[in-house]
């Protein structure tokens, strides 16, 4: 008589988690792409690489970077907070659109004068 190997099941409780993992990545990587685009918006080539300005030595590119980490700092505990609600069935899963319309705004620093 053939005997399933145990190992090569998948059960309910794995095909669930792996959903959520999709999920969540999903998020994440829209989430990124959002700061990127942020970043991208004041010529910069990523948000890691307006990160990196933080200490520059141009004022106005230091500020940007302080509070651009700032702003991504709030984007991430708001996203993860609220993930975390959504796959402990505390709220309903939005669209990502709808995820991404509810992340925080940037206030970027006034333009330093020439």
């Amino acid at each position: 008589m053939w005997k399933p190997d145990p190992s090569t099941i998948i059960t309910a409780a794995m095909k669930a988690a792996e959903a959520q993992a999709t999920t969540v990545e999903l998020f994440r990587v829209a989430i990124q792409s959002h700061v990127d685009m942020v970043a991208s918006s004041r010529r910069y080539d990523s948000g890691n690489s307006l990160a990196s300005y933080v200490a520059s030595g141009n004022a106005q590119w230091a500020a940007e970077a302080q509070a651009f980490v700032g702003w991504r700092d709030a984007v991430w505990i708001h996203a993860y907070a609220e993930l975390d609600k959504v796959l402990a069935g505390e709220r309903q899963q939005p669209t990502v659109e709808a995820f991404l319309a509810e992340l925080p705004f940037i206030e970027w620093p006034a333009e330093a004068s020439a």
